[in-house]
């Protein structure tokens, strides 16, 4: 299976494809919290997509939006059950890190929950430590806020 990534942006349908599949995955995770967690979730913002492409086909995504003058927020990190486990997201969040560098960021930040274990396990290995939660999810138990310096 040959992977490739690419740079794209939030208005490429195969992201938004993506998208629509990681809400449906996040609508079972988050159970009765997922509205309050969806609000927040929206593409306007989003300017710099990682697409994943698997013999041709779109299997994973993830994307960074401006959070503040030295940091940019992980979004939308999403990888189909058929490639999981391949390191396919680390990968992505590697190509996420790099690109926030060099639009000449020194940071990124995340927002994840509890319940997407996979995806905390992932963070942690790839060296994001644990910050108090920020912004809308101050005080929401499910989430955990986590922070890399690049």
């Amino acid at each position: 299976m040959e992977i490739t990534l690419h740079r794209t942006n939030a208005e490429n349908p195969e992201f938004r494809q993506l998208v629509k599949k990681l809400d449906a995955y996040l609508a079972v995770t988050d159970g009765e919290e997922h509205d309050f967690y969806h609000q927040f979730n929206g593409l306007d913002a989003i300017r710099y997509v990682i697409l994943v492409q698997a013999d041709g086909q779109s299997v994973g995504c993830g994307a960074i939006k401006h959070f503040d003058d030295q940091a940019m927020e992980i979004k939308r990190m999403f990888t189909e059950e058929t490639v999981r486990g391949r390191g396919v997201a680390g990968r992505v969040l590697r190509e996420l890190e790099d690109w926030s560098r060099e639009l000449g960021y020194a940071r990124c930040v995340l927002e994840t929950g509890w319940r997407q274990k996979a995806a905390v396990r992932l963070y942690q290995k790839s060296g994001y430590t644990i910050i108090p939660n920020y912004g809308q999810y101050v005080g929401m138990e499910n989430s955990v806020c986590m922070a890399k310096d690049l």
